[in-house]
């Protein structure tokens, strides 16, 4: 099984999940960050780095992209319009605003942890394609 296979079959697995920011337990709580964090743990055995605090506000502004930054340090980057398929995603959810939302690109759509929701399994539509800025491959560290 591929390591894009794998990241989808790992997100699938933390559908259902409570949201809760800045957490990263599956079952219990998660937030989008959270969530990208139990995979990598999960494929990798590691935590992907230290994770400094952060704010839940989507509409954010500034030059500054840390997130963005953090995920291009750790995985190949691609344009977002080629996200395959256990790939994650990267969104801007205001013009304007900081990129501080992700999701993992799966068969039926978009799996991310989202306010109200929890860990869930979106459509993925024109909605939030033209809000995705950038994705990234996990790195196949088989070799």
């Amino acid at each position: 099984m591929s390591v894009a296979d794998r990241a989808e079959a790992i997100a699938r697995s933390w559908i259902g999940t409570p949201y809760a920011h800045q957490a990263s337990v599956r079952g219990a709580g998660s937030d989008c960050l959270g969530l990208f964090r139990g995979i990598w743990r999960d494929l990798y055995d590691a935590e992907p780095c230290a994770i400094p605090a952060y704010t839940a506000d989507w509409t954010e502004s500034g030059t500054q992209e840390p997130l963005w930054r953090g995920l291009a340090a750790l995985m190949p980057t691609r344009p977002a319009d080629a996200a395959g398929v256990g790939d994650v995603i990267l969104f801007r959810i205001k013009s304007g605003a900081v990129a501080k939302h992700l999701g993992i690109r799966s068969r039926n759509g978009l799996i991310h942890a989202y306010w109200g929701h929890g860990v869930i399994e979106s459509r993925y539509g024109m909605s939030w394609a033209r809000r995705a800025v950038a994705s990234f491959a996990f790195p196949d560290r088989s070799e």
